[in-house]
């Protein structure tokens, strides 16, 4: 079996042969019946049963045929061998088309009904019996070299609109990047009466009111009477992890007065909207241009511009004020690139979502919210609505997902197998999102390790103030009055589990010690890399 028969489906579970780095193999790995496939097709027709041979044997006593004329007996066999043919026809069809004919290695019914129940009849975690195997391959394939980046020509050619936007050089003396955009034509009536983003968020149309309202008042003028509008980028980015407190942390900067976010938390324009919306059968649709992500920032720019044109009195700490955003999914989520390039559902990404930050905004301070993988994992399956949730459930979904990662890896490189859009929509829980490591790695190959703030949930838990001033320092921001500072440490915490959540108590002892042995390599590299033995998370 070849390893392009395997990228395009066509092989099944039972076909599957594991490389010669990773010698595993999957025991009773999603049987299904078996279909009508490839080895029933010989020289480009269809190895008919014998039983159609129905000349040679009858089909029904000899009495009641006595009653039928032969014309009706002729018409049904005429009849039956065409609807044969037919159907034989449209297996072909197919075949040429690169449709699947036999389950995949990796099951898609997650991408059409991702709320559906697992089967009773797979394994549980306590049948793995892979998982040391596994643990070995997982080792040695994460020493892999870092990822070639692309040409600079590359990134801006790919994305030629967001660059004739976004300028080269920011305004001088201000700490956001910001710059001056020049009006023209119906902007000046109504600079938000296209913006998609107000479509789709309560709280931005809100907003949006707002800012049509006083427009004009923050508009600058030049000597030849020409108006501009002040832009602004993100001075800072919250970017991930999920259920890892990233939403905590963005409320609590809310307070401080140098902060201002986005009008709305999560835009997660760098790596979706961009591209637009995701419709499975349509792929991508309705894309969300740079104009409508900058929308996001006007009411920071009108602080900002409050400061630029002297209108606090004298106080310039105005052009002080950083702007920020905070979306969980620009840490790992690149899976658009498969939709984009050639259709491509291997490999590994030529692009992603860290190039064209960087590219924009060189000097972009990142800060990044971590937490135990294993209890990432099962706060991400309670998070989700879904039917029969259960901690049995849950333990099936592990197995299911490391069942479908370690096909993936024996036959692939990590990071391919980590970036795999159709896996991580066939994984019934979103494993590959604790895989830290991977992810920080290719961050660190555009930005300096300087620029990333990584932080652990677990410390921000035991002693949020301490860890929020750490933040603070990082973002080179001033210092709190006691009120505020007050304030923000006594907030009650944000997005926790729900009750109803909470009553199904914690992970079944087995699904959390397979987990555990499986993030062991990722979370031992995450530590060496970051000089930081808590991120073992050996003793949470």
């Amino acid at each position: 079996m070849s390893r392009t028969d395997y990228k395009n489906g066509a092989i099944s579970q039972t076909d599957y042969t594991y490389g010669q780095l990773c010698p595993m193999e999957v025991k009773n790995y999603r049987k299904r019946p078996t279909m009508l496939c490839l080895d029933d097709v010989d020289d480009g027709h269809i190895i008919l049963p014998s039983v159609l041979e129905v000349r040679r044997v009858p089909l029904w006593p000899l009495g009641p045929l006595r009653s039928v004329t032969k014309v009706k007996v002729i018409s049904f066999l005429f009849g039956l061998t065409l609807t044969i043919l037919i159907m034989a026809s449209y297996v072909l069809t197919l075949d040429k088309k690169g449709l699947m004919l036999t389950p995949p290695p990796f099951h898609l019914s997650t991408i059409v009904n991702p709320s559906s129940t697992i089967s009773p009849n797979l394994p549980s975690t306590k049948d793995y019996v892979n998982i040391n195997l596994l643990v070995k391959c997982i080792t040695a394939k994460l020493e892999f070299s870092p990822r070639k980046l692309p040409l600079l020509k590359d990134i801006v050619n790919s994305d030629s609109h967001l660059f004739s936007i976004i300028p080269r050089q920011f305004l001088p003396n201000i700490k956001s990047p910001c710059w001056y955009e020049e009006l023209s034509g119906k902007t000046k009536v109504d600079p938000y009466r296209k913006n998609l983003y107000a479509v789709r968020s309560k709280t931005f149309r809100t907003v949006r009111d707002y800012l049509r309202n006083h427009f004009q008042e923050h508009l600058s003028h030049s000597v030849d009477d020409k108006q501009y509008r002040l832009r602004c980028l993100p001075y800072f980015y919250i970017i991930g992890q999920p259920k890892c407190g990233t939403t905590d942390l963005f409320h609590r900067l809310l307070l401080h007065p140098e902060v201002k976010f986005t009008t709305m938390k999560e835009p997660h324009w760098w790596t979706r909207k961009r591209f637009g919306i995701i419709h499975l059968k349509d792929g991508l649709l309705e894309r969300f241009p740079v104009e409508d992500y900058l929308d996001l920032f006007d009411l920071a720019a009108y602080h900002i511009q409050q400061g630029i044109l002297g209108n606090t009195s004298g106080d310039d700490s105005q052009r002080h004020l950083i702007t920020g955003e905070a979306s969980a999914s620009t840490m790992w989520d690149n899976q658009a690139w498969s939709y984009l390039y050639d259709n491509r559902v291997d490999g590994e990404p030529p692009f992603l979502a860290q190039d064209f930050i960087h590219t924009v905004q060189p000097n972009a301070k990142i800060i990044v919210m971590l937490r135990d993988p294993v209890e990432r994992l099962y706060s991400d399956y309670l998070y989700f609505n879904m039917a029969n949730k259960s901690v049995e459930d849950f333990d099936q979904r592990v197995s299911e997902s490391l069942q479908l990662f370690e096909a993936c890896l024996a036959e692939s490189s990590m990071r391919s197998c980590v970036y795999n859009t159709r896996l991580s929509n066939a994984m019934p829980v979103r494993l590959n999102l604790g895989l830290y490591i991977v992810f920080l790695l290719d961050w660190l190959t555009v930005f300096h390790r300087n620029q990333i703030l990584v932080l652990q949930l677990e410390d921000y838990a035991a002693n949020l103030r301490l860890t929020i001033n750490k933040v603070f320092d990082f973002l080179n921001v001033g210092p709190l009055s006691e009120q505020i500072e007050a304030a923000l440490t006594k907030r009650p915490m944000s997005n926790t589990r729900r009750a109803a959540d909470r009553s199904l108590g914690p992970m079944l002892p087995s699904t959390r010690d397979l987990l555990r042995v499986f993030h062991r390599p990722f979370n031992h590299k995450l530590a060496t890399v970051l000089d930081n033995k808590a991120f073992h998370w050996t003793e949470t």
